[in-house]
């Protein structure tokens, strides 16, 4: 039967013949693209692949974008043409079932929120390189964390504002100077509606401030089972600067970033109570949102007849505040005048003076000279607060020890959660069909529990070793890619863009460093002793090779002379094809390093890396870390699961501490990295290697997960936080 399809009926399981006009094709099509569960499911994305390889590719992976270049009768023909008829359907229906089933995980573990779900606040979401509302690590972790609390069936939903031109594009000029590009996002080509009250009308939100409303419209996409919501000020009644103010992610000043956290945090709690969500939890992730407890004081006092006292008492009491910033200067502050300005009605509406709002914001609330610290407010507004990592929990309760200060340190009320990534993202597909092979039935549903990825050790090590060369070389494969790219549209001769087409050799040990080009990641530290880092990279028996990615912050000259100094390594003949740069990293660029290096290189200046994360989707890869002892990487090493850059003690004094890690660094490279890569077997196999691969991922994979981490939320901080603890006495 031509253009049919055996499919389940919606009313049986009876399996029948049912014939797919062209319009109820394109309608499944479309159905799938609109839902972000597509992200995390390699089935999804392939089918939508295999309709056109090529504009896949140049369309940033975007289904929607794809669909909209075919009409129903053109996709139908396609289809018939790939016979998808049967992978469409199944996936259609996968996603429908996934949709109404609940999950055993939480209604054992989070039944309370069920009624009462949790506010998930957050600035930037990284859920897919199609949708550009993230910068990186912060982004990212948020976008794993609602993928986690879908999986599990977490009852959650999600806040954050939606910037048109996003983040910034990237390129580098002759000089090899970062140069950034805005580009508007069309926003028809996104999985997003306007989120609609109970009555079906579009919600439009108003943020009262003295010097004139502000209007946000909301927008809802929808991630697997948890509904995001974003924020939009380019709406019909806002002033032109307005219209702007959510157009970039981390542009402009300061009054237009207390003006997006105005948005975020009092616009958030508006656009909930317009939709008639009543939250069980807030969770704050990070400082940008904390405005939002004001808010919900203001909501209680109004609606409750509560006094200002017993409103924030509630809303602490129901508050979780995640910090994750280590240095002092990126915790947003603003002065006395800002704050006025945007919080003075809603300080009016609660009855509380300038001091005491002022006070909320302040360590000490009698300095008049000190600003109003966003992280201090949240901190002052939640009853659970948590960094995330261990030894970032230690710095943190350092850092804010003054707010307690009847305290001794070890009693500061932040603990910590340390992150995780979500698996399903992050794993190569070829890793995943690995583990399908040898993991035990429904693995896939229980990838948070340790005793699942033991059964690594049973995948034999010459299988394990071939499918990473195959990741590795579809790496290689990218990168020349973007490399010949990048020469053209630098006008380079002829002869270097076809070189740039062979640069990288993969029998070469293969070296990534990825990640935001702050200072004090140290993005140069092993070009320290260059000498000595060349004899490394042209040793003839066992080289070594790096590729480089990364964004500096428009306004981070020193960062973006790091970008510079070591994109322009490639002039040099003893660095030439050996050392590369990639522009314009994003979730795709680092999907393919972390799938295919052979060794993640992480080297801040410790304590200042909260915790990282981009190391935990190595490991799932079958790569290996070589890290500073910081962040997650400072409570995961073992001695066995890859390499430590040092001891992890620290020296007072800036410059001796670079230099001593420097040092480090090239002695773990020189007597334990290269020499066990290339330490090979009969075979031609690096057995040693191979072995720490596999230990890696049996003692790490599981620990680091998202799924870890949101189940930590749960039981720790929401079902507390809810009232849904059975017994719990006073310590």
């Amino acid at each position: 039967m031509s253009q049919a399809e055996m499919t389940r009926t919606e009313d049986d399981n009876v399996t029948a013949p049912v014939e797919l006009s062209a319009e109820k094709l394109y309608e499944k099509c479309m159905s799938l693209a609109n839902n972000l569960w597509w992200t995390w499911q390699p089935d999804v994305f392939n089918l939508f692949r295999d309709l056109d390889p090529i504009r896949w590719r140049q369309l940033d992976h975007n289904p929607i974008a794809l669909l909209r270049e075919f009409t129903p009768e053109r996709l139908e023909t396609r289809v018939a043409e790939m016979v998808l008829y049967s992978r469409i359907n199944h996936a259609y229906r996968r996603l429908k079932e996934y949709m109404v089933s609940s999950t055993p995980w939480a209604d054992t573990h989070a039944g309370v929120l069920g009624g009462k779900p949790v506010a998930y606040f957050s600035a930037e979401f990284g859920i897919h390189e199609s949708i550009q509302i993230y910068s990186g690590g912060l982004g990212v972790l948020s976008g794993d964390h609602i993928k986690s609390a879908s999986g599990l069936g977490v009852p959650l939903v999600a806040i954050g504002l939606f910037y048109d031109q996003g983040y910034f594009k990237q390129f580098l000029n002759d000089e090899g100077y970062q140069v950034e590009e805005y580009l508007d996002t069309k926003v028809e080509n996104l999985p997003m509606t306007p989120a609609t009250d109970p009555s079906g009308k579009p919600i439009t939100v108003t943020i009262q401030m003295k010097g004139g409303n502000l209007l946000a419209k909301v927008w809802q996409m929808n991630v697997g089972r948890v509904p995001l919501f974003l924020l939009d000020c380019d709406v019909d009644g806002n002033n032109p600067e307005d219209r702007e103010l959510t157009s970039r992610l981390y542009g402009g000043d300061e009054r237009t970033r207390i003006r997006q956290e105005m948005v975020l945090g009092v616009g958030g709690i508006k656009a909930l109570k317009a939709l008639g969500i009543t939250p069980g939890v807030y969770h704050l992730n990070e400082g940008h949102s904390a405005f939002a407890t004001l808010e919900a004081i203001r909501d209680h006092m109004h609606e409750d007849g509560m006094s200002f006292d017993d409103a924030l008492r509630e809303v602490a009491k129901r508050t979780v505040f995640t910090t994750h910033t280590p240095v002092p200067a990126g915790h947003d502050r603003f002065d006395a005048g800002l704050i006025e300005e945007h919080l003075g009605v809603l300080r009016e509406s609660i009855g509380i003076s300038h001091e005491q709002l002022m006070g909320m914001g302040r360590v000490d609330t009698n300095n008049q000279h000190e600003t109003f610290c966003m992280t201090v407010l949240g901190l002052k507004a939640s009853r659970r607060a948590n960094a995330v990592s261990q030894l970032h929990g230690h710095v943190s309760r350092s850092m804010w020890a003054h707010l307690w200060p009847w305290r001794v340190e070890e009693e500061i009320p932040i603990g910590h959660i340390t992150n995780g990534v979500h698996i399903p993202s992050w794993i190569a597909w070829q890793m995943l069909q690995l583990y399908d092979r040898h993991f035990p039935s429904g693995w896939y549903q229980r990838m948070g529990e340790s005793d699942v990825w033991q059964y690594i050790h049973d995948v034999d090590p010459g299988e394990l070793w071939e499918t990473h060369a195959t990741l590795k070389n579809l790496l290689l494969q990218f990168v020349r890619r973007r490399i010949s790219r990048q020469c053209r549209r630098r006008g380079e001769s002829d002869d270097a863009v076809e070189r740039a087409r062979t640069v990288l050799d993969p029998n070469v040990l293969t070296i990534g460093f990825a990640r935001r080009f702050a200072t004090y990641k140290r993005a140069d530290l092993f070009m320290t002793d260059v000498d000595r880092l060349i004899e490394m990279m042209s040793d003839p028996k066992r080289p070594v090779q790096f590729i480089f990615s990364g964004k500096a912050h428009p306004k981070d000259e020193p960062g973006k002379a790091k970008i510079k100094k070591i994109h322009n390594l490639r002039h040099d003949p003893e660095f030439r094809d050996k050392i590369v740069f990639i522009e314009d990293y994003d979730i795709n660029v680092a999907r393919h390093l972390i799938q295919g290096v052979d060794v993640w290189l992480n080297n801040p200046r410790q304590p200042l890396e909260a915790s990282g994360t981009s190391g935990q989707k190595v490991v799932l890869n079958g790569g290996l870390n070589c890290s500073i002892l910081d962040g997650w990487w400072a409570e995961a090493y073992d001695g066995r699961n890859g390499f430590a850059i040092g001891t992890g003690r620290t020296h007072t004094d800036v410059a001796k501490q670079d230099a001593r890690d420097a040092e480090d660094l090239y002695k773990v490279l020189e007597n334990e990295v290269i020499p066990l890569y290339y330490d090979r077997d009969v075979d031609g196999l690096p057995r040693g290697w191979i072995k720490r691969m596999m230990y890696s991922i049996s003692t790490s994979a599981w620990r680091f997960s998202a799924h870890r981490m949101v189940a930590d939320y749960t039981k720790l901080c929401y079902v507390p936080a809810a009232g849904g603890l059975s017994s719990q006495m006073p310590g």
